[in-house]
Formats: C-alpha cells, structure tokens, sequence
C-alpha cells in the first residue's frame, strides 16, 4: 500500500479539504503503475466494442442520414463510461474491507475528502478511455462534424455523465458485502440499461413497452446529445417524446440528479459506517 502524507498546515477549512482531496487523488491514481491491468476497463475493452460492433453490427443496420460507425461511436462513449461505476464500487469496497479507510478516520481530515478524491481519480481514469475510444473511432471513421465549442460541449456532457456514475459506483461499494456483489449489481443494472436505449440501434421499431422504457432511459437523452452535438447521424421519430427532442438539457438534468442521489447517500453512508 502507498504511504499517503496528509497536509500538516493549518489552513482554512475548504483549502484544507482541497488539499485533501489532492492527495488522496494521487493515492489511487500511485496504484496504476503497479497494477495496469486496472485500465483494462478504459483501454483494451471500447476497443473491443468499436471493433465488434462496428463490424458486426454495421454490416446489418442502415442509419438513416449516414453510416453505423458514426451513429455507433457515442453509445461506445456512454456505455465505457457508465461501466466505470462498476470499477469505481470495487475500489471502494477494497478500500473498506482492507481496512484502509480505518486508518483514515483517525486523522482529523474531512471525510468527504477520501470520497471525493476516489471519484475524482476515476474521472481522470475516465477521461483516458474518452480519448482511447476517441482514436479508435477516427480509425474506423468516425469523425465529429461539429463546431469545436459543440464538440468541448459534448466533452464536457461526457465527463459529467462519467462523474455521475462514478458516485453511484461509490455509493454501491458503500452498500454491498462483497467484490462479487459490487460485479454483479453492478452488471445488472448497467448492461439492460445500456442495450435498452439508443446507444446502439435505432429505436423507431422497438416494440412499445421496449420504446417506452428506452425513451425515458438516462443513457438515452446522454447519447443523443452526443450525437446532437457531433453532428453524427441522429434519427430521431417524429412522435419522440420531450427527452428525445430536448437531449442536452435532459442529460444534463439526468446527470444533475445522479450525481446529487450518488454523491449525497455516499457521504451519508460513509458517516453511518464511520459512527458504526
């Protein structure tokens, strides 16, 4: 385990957590050289899915308004980084059942910190597989057509919906009693969510309790804007409903809403474990 060396000065109380933040960032991310095969997640698996999909999928369905790979890109975008919460409940579990985080509650340092810090090192791991799959994409061609402020734009919606997941990863190796039920749960609720949307077909011809569920799915309005945004094929029905005609400002109030649930029951949950 790393030795972590806390700031001795006295500071201010938001300065103060600040640099607490800063150190336990760079204790989970201290861990990457020595275990590679933690980026596994970020790096060889959106390659997989580009590769697989692209190939696979794109020889047998025809987007309206341009070709498969482009539409396919942003649902690989999404469903990478929904998958980073699965990752993100493991670390935390670890940290819990190793005893790491006992050593941390006897230091008078804020304990949003030790949280903060975590999802802030995955957001950063995060990032690495945006620009994976980014130059995977550009080799199958896919390319963003739109403006670069529309392209920062939909970079942004990206880092933002993978912080999102990264507190509900956080808040799910809070709750769970093992490694594999972190996996598990976390494979169940993301895998359906991911294929029930858009990401990786068109949705005009999904039966209705399918179309239902996919229009008001989060990944859904997520992937749209990305699409939106690149300027990449985008058939929306005529018939869709408010999330599927207003993508980005759904995404941003879908990832508003995750973020305050995840975040918010985290802290909670850590104080309850903390006082336990």
């Amino acid at each position: 385990m790393s030795t972590v060396t806390l700031p001795t000065a006295q500071r201010g109380g938001l300065l103060k957590t600040f640099d607490e933040i800063g150190v336990f960032i760079w204790r989970n991310l201290a861990h990457i050289p020595r275990v590679p095969e933690r980026l596994l997640d970020v790096t060889v698996q959106p390659i997989m899915f580009v590769l697989l999909f692209g190939y696979i999928f794109g020889s047998a369905i025809d987007v309206e308004g341009g070709n498969y790979r482009e539409f396919l890109m942003a649902g690989i975008f999404i469903q990478t980084l929904a998958f980073q919460s699965m990752t993100t409940a493991v670390g935390v579990f670890n940290d819990f059942s190793e005893a790491v985080i006992d050593r941390f509650r006897a230091l008078p340092i804020s304990r949003i910190s030790i949280l903060v810090g975590r999802a802030v090192a995955s957001l950063i791991e995060g990032f690495l597989g945006i620009v994976v799959m980014a130059v995977c994409g550009l080799i199958v061609g896919w390319a963003p057509h739109g403006s670069f402020p529309e392209t920062l734009a939909a970079l942004g919606i990206m880092i933002y919906f993978a912080f999102a997941m990264i507190c509900l990863g956080t808040l799910l190796g809070l709750l769970v009693r093992s490694v594999g039920t972190a996996q598990t749960i976390g494979f169940v609720l993301i895998f359906p969510l991911s294929f029930a949307s858009n990401a990786f077909v068109p949705i005009d011809n999904m039966p209705w309790v399918v179309r239902f569920i996919t229009d008001w799915s989060p990944i859904t309005p997520v992937v749209e804007a990305l699409r939106e945004l690149f300027g990449n094929p985008n058939p929306i029905p005529a018939n869709a409903p408010w999330p599927l005609q207003n993508a980005i400002e759904a995404s941003l109030l879908w990832c508003t809403v995750l973020t305050v649930i995840g975040l918010g029951l985290a802290v909670w949950r850590y104080g309850a474990r903390s006082r336990s």
